[in-house]
């Protein structure tokens, strides 16, 4: 099982929207996915930096991880609100650690209303989506893709994520049934 779980408070019909993606996606594979609730975000202030008024996303993963475990996950996947950032980045729009079986994904900056723009629910889907399979593919030990309509390709702004597909290409989807089946997920 694949355990989605949101990190504050996020819309409903956004959090269902991303598992219902990823689970027609990964059934395909025998892994299902679940919502798994909410997890306040208080426990995660020791990552805020008031200078920056961000979040380290590094911290959230090892939460998430034990989360997993608990679970008995074979992943788990956190999306916030929060701002997110790493150390000599501006902000990013999640991240994965594979050893850890967790990813994070902020959904503050694929917010249209983030720029000043009229909001806009499918586009947030679309990327928040895009982002989800991004970090997932990660956690399976997937790189990035030169391909830029690849899931699997660097998002270093929001056109790249407009630019390319909520999917895998086919050289990442043939890494990604190797990947599972080393892992034991797959036969």
């Amino acid at each position: 099982m694949i355990a989605v779980v949101s990190i504050g408070p996020l819309e409903r019909w956004l959090i269902d929207g991303i598992v219902q993606f990823v689970s027609d996606y990964y059934s395909r594979f025998g892994i299902s996915v679940e919502e798994v609730g909410e997890v306040p975000a208080e426990p995660f202030s020791v990552a805020f930096n008031p200078r920056r008024n961000q979040y380290l996303g590094r911290v959230f993963l090892p939460t998430l991880s034990s989360l997993a475990t608990k679970l008995e996950a074979i992943a788990v996947v956190g999306i916030t609100d929060l701002d997110l950032y790493e150390e000599g980045l501006n902000f990013i729009f999640g991240l994965a650690n594979p050893s850890l079986r967790s990813a994070i994904v902020s959904v503050r900056r694929l917010r249209n209303e983030f720029y000043s723009l009229e909001p806009d629910e499918n586009l947030l889907l679309r990327r928040a989506v895009k982002e989800v399979m991004h970090e997932l593919g990660h956690v399976f030990g997937l790189p990035h893709c030169p391909n830029p309509k690849c899931v699997m390709h660097f998002s270093n702004s929001l056109v790249d994520t407009d630019v390319k597909g909520p999917l895998y290409c086919p050289i990442c989807e043939r890494k990604l049934i190797e990947n599972l089946r080393k892992l034991g997920v797959l036969k």
